[in-house]
């Protein structure tokens, strides 16, 4: 920790992911995005970076709950009918993926109510984990994330999963603005882009702290589990 006229500012890695104060964000691990059985993965896409990426969320994920480390899960949705997707949305989703796009029809996915909505298998959230649903590339926009981190004293937001280009980063910078520390779990965001992976995380790291799995679980595991309380 370093003072800064008057503020003090978490420098070291111990401090930034204190369990007391941190939150991790599991940003859209949904099964149109990862499965080969899902929107994505039906039209060709590659795939490969998620499954490196899956299991070191999973134990992300488990060495976040022994540590008592709020978990959030964040879940892309759109409204059947494109009911939340603008006209500049679906600009946007144009862009995404043309090549494999047939007939140059707007992508469809993580539609409220299909199976590609859900949450990959061994990402799903336990009882009272909250989940929050958004509309855009942000977790915090037109959410109720910030409300639920700042009701809950977080500082720090550790955040993985998909896009690193897309959901993550854009997710990333508001929580910055927000006034949050951000720390990158490097080894646990993926892309369908190996090209545009490489470059954000270019971007990010002059910009937000970042960690391995095993660098940010070490500092869990200093973290004794909560106690339990009897009835």
């Amino acid at each position: 920790m370093i003072t800064v006229e008057g503020k003090e500012v978490f420098t070291e890695l111990g401090e930034l992911v204190d369990p007391a104060h941190t939150a991790l964000l599991l940003v859209d691990m949904q099964r149109d995005f990862v499965e080969a059985e899902g929107a994505f993965g039906k039209l060709g896409i590659d795939l490969s970076m998620y499954r490196d990426s899956v299991p070191r969320l999973v134990r992300l994920l488990s060495d976040a709950r022994r540590a008592a480390v709020l978990v959030i899960h964040v879940q892309n949705t759109t409204l059947a009918g494109r009911m939340s997707d603008s006209p500049a949305q679906l600009r946007f989703n144009l862009r995404m993926h043309a090549g494999e796009r047939h007939e140059g029809i707007p992508l469809r996915y993580s539609v409220e109510g299909t199976p590609g909505h859900e949450f990959v298998k061994d990402l799903t959230p336990d009882t009272g984990e909250p989940v929050v649903r958004k509309h855009r590339s942000s977790a915090f926009w037109g959410t109720s994330l910030e409300l639920l981190l700042r009701s809950n004293g977080i500082k720090t937001v550790v955040i993985g999963g998909c896009t690193t280009e897309g959901c993550v980063e854009s997710t990333a910078r508001d929580a910055l603005f927000n006034d949050l520390y951000v720390v990158i779990a490097a080894d646990c965001v993926a892309s369908d882009d190996r090209e545009q992976h490489d470059a954000s995380l270019l971007l990010m790291r002059h910009r937000f702290d970042m960690a391995t799995v095993d660098e940010i679980a070490a500092v869990w595991a200093l973290t004794p589990p909560p106690a339990r309380v009897s009835g």
